[in-house]
């Protein structure tokens, strides 16, 4: 007499049920490492985006205190001078010190800022700590949560031609966030003469 075995005993089932785990294991595995990579991303991207508001918010001190130097009257026994043929270093507003240059940048996107437009060259502008708990060097650098002191740079565009008696002065401020590399440039169009007109403001960072 012959006899039959059924092969789907207790042992098949068993078999797959440790498959089935195992699958279940390596779903779970991928899904924790795959919230874990995206936590990680979601953190550099809010810290690049504080980095890049705190670079704006110190190239805006800069920009605003510029604007103060200049409406205040600090500005007006203070000759006109060409500052890309200029080599000194940069000038600290903390000190009473400023600058009207003749001249407009080069670039303003290329920073630090220098006479020449060259890497490495000449620095310009003057530096403002706006209390960022910084130390201004002579070269720009700080000590403290940012990378450089902020620094502004007024460039004499000439007489108003709709208000007599007028100047007309183009303000750049750039400022930096943890390092080199978190940069935010602001500029401003100012009027000083009777009035003090901010033409247009405009703002930009990187």
């Amino acid at each position: 007499m012959k006899t039959t075995h059924d092969s789907r005993g207790p042992h098949a089932a068993r078999g797959i049920a440790l498959v089935t785990s195992l699958l279940l294991l390596l779903i779970i595995t991928l899904l924790a490492l795959s919230m874990f990579r995206s936590f990680g991303i979601q953190g550099r991207i809010a810290g690049n985006t504080r980095e890049k508001q705190r670079a704006l918010l110190a190239a805006e001190a800069a920009q605003q205190y510029a604007e103060f130097w200049l409406s205040s009257g600090l500005g007006s026994t203070t000759s006109d001078t060409v500052c890309s043929t200029t080599a000194n270093n940069l000038l600290n507003a903390n000190l009473g010190q400023g600058q009207i240059c003749s001249n407009a940048l080069i670039s303003v996107t290329a920073v630090p800022w220098t006479y020449d437009n060259v890497a490495g060259g000449q620095q310009v502008g003057v530096q403002y700590n706006p209390g960022l708990a910084l130390t201004i060097e002579a070269a720009g650098a700080a000590v403290g949560s940012y990378a450089q002191i902020p620094v502004f740079y007024i460039a004499d565009l000439g007489a108003s031609a709709t208000d007599a008696g007028s100047e007309v002065y183009q303000i750049d401020a750039v400022g930096y966030g943890g390092n080199a590399n978190t940069v935010a440039v602001v500029e401003s169009t100012y009027e000083v003469g009777s009035g003090v007109t901010c033409k247009t403001c405009t703002g930009s960072s990187y």
